[in-house]
C-alpha cells in the first residue's frame, strides 16, 4: 500500500471551477506585498517539494511548484497541523511567498525558512486567512521555505494550486556541497555546504523501485538521512528520489563477514589480496559514480565485520584477522578520499570493542559508526573510557533486540510491547543527542515494510501500517505529532494456556485495546513458527472473537513454541501489534501411558547426526525434546515391550519433521508373531492419535514409506490403556 494515506473525496465536492476561482482571487487576502524588485526571481518553480502528507497519488507536493495555477495541486490529509516545503537548492534572500489556494485553504499558518531543512525560523504568521491568493511579504533568507498550516478553513485538509517563492540567490553554496567533520576533540560537528547538520535518519528497507512511493513519508517524519548497506549500479534511483525530497544518504559498502554473529562469508584478510583488491576496485567505481550526487552524505565501509570475524576465527588468528580487516578499511578510506575529498568515510560495527582496532589501524576514517539497541547509552560510556579522538554516529538503533531481552516462561526472547518499543526509540535518540559534540546523529532501525517475525520486532511500517514507534521517531525528529491520527494501543496481552496449548485445539488470548482517536478497530491474529520450525513468516491464524477483547485461536499441529500476534487496525493506516509466545503440546490423552520408560528397541538408530545419539528409548521417555531417529532407508521398525499382556485403546505418535507417510501398527503376544491393528498410507507428520482395540504385550510400528528424504523420527511413542 502507499506510504501516504489515501482518502476518497466526498461525493459532491469537486475542484473549484475557473469562474469561482476568479471570484476567490478577487476576494483574496493580500498581506502588504511590496512592489517587486527588478532583481527578484521566482526561485521555487520546478524545485523538489515535500509535505507532511498528501490526500492521494494525484495530489503530490510537486504539483504545487509546477507552474500550473489551475490544473494541478497538492492536497494534504484532513488534520492539523500540516506542512508543505520547497528546496530552493541554495540559500537565498527571500522577498515574498505567493500561495494560490484551492477551496481547502489555510486559515492560520506560518511561513518559515531553514538552511538545513531541520531547524526552522518563522518569517511571517498569518491568521484570519480567507483563501484565494495570499501574497505574503517576508524578510529573511534560507534554502528551504515552508508553509506550516496550524488551522484549516473547514473539514478538509490544505490544498495549494501553487506555492511560489520569490527572492534572489545570495551565492551561498548549496547544501549538497562539501560534507565535513569540523571542530575539535569533544566539540565536533557535521556540516553540509558549510551549514550545521545533525543526522536524523532511518535505515532504508523498501525496494529501490519503491523509493518514490515511500520517500515523502520518510521526509514527513522529519528525517533528513537514510542509510544503505550496499552501493552499486542499482543505487542511483534511490539517490535521485532522496535528493528530490531533500534527504541525504549514507552510502554503504558491504564486506564479509558482514552482519555480526551468525553471518556467513569468511575472508582471510591477512592473505587474500585478490578479494581485497576486487573490493577496492569495486568501491572506487561507485564512489566515482556518485561522489557528485546531491544525495550523498558519506561513505560507510563494512557492517559489523570486526564482531563477525569471530564466526570464522579464534585465538591469535582472530586477533590477526581483526587487525588486518581494519587495516584494509583504512586502505579503502584512503582510496575514497583520493577520489572524493568532499564526503567523510566511516565504518560500522556492533561492538565498541571494535573501536580499539579502528583507533590503531584506521586513522584515515573521519568518524566511527556503531549499531546499538538496548544498550545505546553505553556507547557514550565506552567512548569516554576508550579515550577516542573521533566522533561517531549511530547507524542502527532502537528498542532492545532479541539478543538483549530475557527469556519468557517458554524459554524464548520476551519481545517488548509496542509501547515499550516506542519508548526505546525515544530513549535511543535521547542518548544520541545527550552525547553533545561527539555523537553527530543516528540512522535508527528500521523503515521497513516486511510483515514477518523480524519486521514486527523492528519495522516502523510493516505492511505499510504505522506503529507507535513510527510516531515516536517522528516526534523525536520533528518535535511534534500534534494533529496526527495515531495507532490503537494494546496493553495487558495474555495467552492461556501459555505453555500447554493442545496441537489443533484452541487457546485463548486477551488484551486491552484503545484507540486514542476513537476510531473503530478491526482485528487480525497471526502466528509465526520462527522458534518451532524456523519459518519467520506470519500466517493468519484461524480464530474467533469471544467478546471483551478475548479471542479463541486454533493452535498449529506442529509442536513447539510459537509466537501469536494480535494486530489492531484503525482504518487510518495505523496498527497496534502485540505478541506473546505459546507452547504447543500434544493433545492430552486420558488414561495411563503404559509405554513410558518400558524397554524399547528399533531396527536402527542415528548415533551422531545433529542432536543425536537418538536411541529408541528416547521415544518412550515422556520428553518432547528428545527423539528416536532411524537410518535413512525403508523399511524400519520400533517396538515396545509392555512387560505383560495389556489392554490398549489408543496410540499417540509425536513426529519430528522426519515422519512416516505409510506404516502399520502391529501387536504381538510373544514379540515374534505380529498382527496388524491399524494401517495408513496418508501420514502427514506432526501428531497421529490412533484408536486401537487390542490386548498384547508387544506393540510395534512397521514403517514402510518415509515422508521426507531423511529417516523416521519420533519424539514420543505413547501407548494408552
Amino acid at each position: 500500500m502507499s506510504a501516504v494515506l489515501s482518502y476518497r473525496r466526498p461525493p459532491g465536492r469537486r475542484a473549484v471551477p475557473l469562474l469561482a476561482l476568479g471570484a476567490l482571487v478577487a476576494s483574496s487576502l493580500v498581506l502588504a506585498a511590496p512592489p517587486a524588485q527588478a532583481a527578484e526571481t521566482l526561485l521555487s518553480q520546478g524545485r523538489p517539494a515535500t509535505a507532511s502528507s498528501q490526500e492521494g497519488d494525484g495530489y503530490a507536493p510537486s504539483a504545487a511548484v509546477d507552474g500550473n495555477l489551475t490544473g494541478t495541486r497538492w492536497a494534504s490529509r484532513w488534520s492539523d497541523p500540516q506542512w508543505f516545503q520547497v528546496d530552493l537548492g541554495q540559500r537565498s534572500d527571500l522577498s515574498r511567498v505567493v500561495l494560490t489556494w484551492e477551496g481547502a485553504y489555510g486559515k492560520s499558518y506560518q511561513i518559515q525558512a531553514s538552511d538545513n531543512g531541520t531547524d526552522w525560523r518563522t518569517l511571517k504568521t498569518v491568521t484570519g486567512g480567507d483563501g484565494g491568493t495570499d501574497e505574503v511579504a517576508v524578510t529573511g533568507s534560507g534554502r528551504y521555505v515552508r508553509m506550516l498550516g496550524t488551522e484549516r478553513s473547514g473539514g478538509y485538509g490544505y490544498s495549494l494550486w501553487e506555492f511560489q517563492v520569490y527572492g534572489t540567490a545570495d551565492g551561498t553554496p548549496p547544501a549538497q556541497g562539501t560534507v565535513k567533520v569540523t571542530g575539535s576533540q569533544g566539540n565536533w560537528q557535521l556540516t553540509v555546504g558549510g551549514q550545521p547538520y545533525t543526522v536524523k535518519g532511518l535505515t532504508w528497507g523498501p525496494a529501490i523501485a519503491d523509493a518514490p512511493k515511500y520517500m515523502s513519508d520518510v521526509k514527513s517524519m522529519g528525517v533528513n538521512t537514510i542509510r544503505t548497506w550496499g552501493t552499486d549500479g542499482g543505487t542511483e534511483p534511490l539517490l535521485d528520489s532522496a535528493a528530490a525530497h531533500g534527504i541525504k544518504v549514507v552510502n554503504g559498502f558491504w564486506l564479509q563477514p558482514g552482519g555480526g554473529p551468525g553471518s556467513g562469508g569468511c575472508v582471510n584478510y591477512v592473505t587474500d589480496t585478490t578479494y581485497k583488491n576486487t573490493m577496492l576496485t569495486e568501491f572506487a567505481r561507485w564512489v566515482e559514480a556518485y561522489k557528485s550526487h546531491p544525495a550523498t552524505l558519506m561513505w560507510n565501509v563494512g557492517n559489523e565485520s570486526v564482531l563477525g570475524l569471530q564466526n570464522c576465527y579464534s585465538g591469535t588468528e582472530l586477533e590477526a584477522q581483526r587487525n588486518a580487516y581494519t587495516g584494509f578499511v583504512n586502505d579503502v578510506a584512503k582510496k575514497i578520499h583520493g577520489i572524493d575529498p568532499d564526503h567523510p568515510v566511516t565504518s560500522t560495527d556492533a561492538w565498541t570493542g571494535a573501536w580499539p582496532y579502528y583507533k590503531r589501524n584506521a586513522p584515515d576514517l573521519d568518524l566511527y559508526s556503531m549499531n546499538s539497541y538496548g544498550d545505546i547509552c553505553g556507547v557514550q560510556e565506552d567512548w569516554e573510557e576508550g579515550g577516542y579522538t573521533k566522533p561517531y554516529i549511530i547507524t542502527e538503533g532502537g528498542p532492545a533486540g532479541e539478543w538483549e531481552v530475557p527469556d519468557d516462561a517458554n524459554g524464548v526472547p520476551d519481545e517488548p510491547t509496542d509501547v515499550r518499543k516506542a519508548e526505546g526509540y525515544t530513549e535511543a535518540w535521547d542518548c544520541v543527542t545527550g552525547h553533545r559534540g561527539v555523537a553527530l546523529g543516528a540512522t535508527l532501525f528500521h523503515y521497513g515494510v516486511e510483515h514477518d517475525f523480524g519486521g514486527i520486532w523492528f519495522n516502523l511500517v510493516p505492511d505499510g501500517l504505522k506503529r507507535l514507534s513510527y510516531y515516536a521517531v517522528k516526534k523525536a525528529y520533528s518535535g511534534s505529532t500534534a494533529g496526527d491520527n495515531t495507532p490503537p494501543v494494546i496493553t495487558n496481552m495474555a495467552v492461556s494456556p501459555a505453555s500447554s496449548a493442545p496441537a489443533g485445539g484452541e487457546f485463548t488470548i486477551r488484551a486491552d485495546v484503545r484507540d486514542p482517536d476513537g476510531d473503530p478497530v478491526t482485528y487480525k491474529i497471526f502466528l509465526s513458527g520462527n522458534y518451532a520450525n524456523g519459518d519467520k513468516r506470519l500466517v493468519e491464524a484461524k480464530w474467533r472473537s469471544t467478546g471483551n477483547g478475548t479471542f479463541a485461536v486454533t493452535a498449529p499441529e506442529k509442536l513447539g513454541v510459537w509466537k501469536v500476534y494480535i494486530q489492531a487496525e484503525d482504518g487510518r493506516g495505523n496498527a497496534g501489534i502485540e505478541t506473546k509466545s505459546v507452547k504447543v503440546v500434544a493433545p492430552p490423552v486420558t488414561g495411563t501411558n503404559v509405554a513410558l520408560n518400558k524397554p524399547t528397541t528399533a531396527s536402527s538408530f542415528q548415533q551422531s547426526y545433529g542432536d543425536c545419539p537418538c536411541e529408541p528409548a528416547k521415544a518412550t521417555d515422556g520428553r518432547s525434546d528428545t527423539r528416536w531417529a532411524s537410518d535413512w532407508s525403508d523399511p524400519q521398525w520400533i517396538q515396545v515391550d509392555l512387560g505383560a499382556a495389556t489392554a490398549i485403546r489408543k496410540l499417540q505418535l509425536v513426529w519430528d519433521p522426519a515422519y512416516a507417510k505409510s506404516y502399520d501398527v502391529q501387536v504381538s503376544d510373544n514379540g515374534t508373531t505380529w498382527r496388524t491393528v491399524h494401517t495408513t498410507t496418508a501420514g502427514n507428520g506432526d501428531i497421529d492419535t490412533i484408536d486401537v482395540a487390542a490386548t498384547a504385550r508387544h506393540v510395534r510400528l512397521h514403517l514402510t514409506a518415509r515422508g521426507t528424504g531423511w529417516g523416521y523420527s519420533l519424539h514420543e511413542f505413547g501407548i494408552y490403556g
